[in-house]
């Protein structure tokens, strides 16, 4: 990490749609950091002008394989380029691979499973969870399913 006083690089990750949204949704606790964006659509880059640099690497998921190599690539350049001090992500897949990045090159792992996930945590959630520094469910029952995540209240 950096210095005590120094702003943090953080990096948010979230794919468009509910993940977007809860990400949006715990803006104040970013907002004096210096930021930047990875998401998966261009039509909500209007919406994430404020937070810096938005770069937009296209959806992929496990159905997809060529489609996941693209988004790795530009994940692995992109990381490479800014080098975040923290990532922040709410998921999916692109979200998952921007942590595993990130954390090769130092950066803590914030991930914060969707709400839409009640009886068990997301696939790109399983992985992530090893990696992580500070792993959110948002529904209590979670936390007896799965160690080294925790419930601190909902997002949204």
């Amino acid at each position: 990490m950096t210095k005590d006083k120094e702003k943090l690089r953080i990096c948010l990750a979230a794919s468009g749609g509910g993940h977007l949204t809860e990400l949006l949704a715990i803006s104040d606790s970013y907002s004096r950091h210096e930021t930047f964006c990875i998401t998966t659509v261009p039509a909500v880059q209007g919406n994430l002008q404020e937070f810096g640099h938005v770069y937009v690497v296209g959806e992929c998921n496990r159905n997809c394989p060529l489609r996941v190599l693209k988004v790795f690539g530009l994940c692995a350049r992109i990381i490479f380029k800014n080098r975040p001090d923290v990532v922040i992500s709410t998921g999916a897949a692109p979200g998952c691979i921007v942590c595993f990045f990130a954390k090769i090159f130092g950066a803590r792992i914030i991930w914060i499973d969707s709400i839409a996930n009640v009886e068990r945590i997301s696939l790109s959630g399983r992985m992530v969870r090893y990696i992580a520094d500070l792993f959110l469910v948002q529904w209590p029952e979670l936390t007896s399913k799965y160690k080294h995540v925790e419930y601190v209240g909902t997002v949204i």
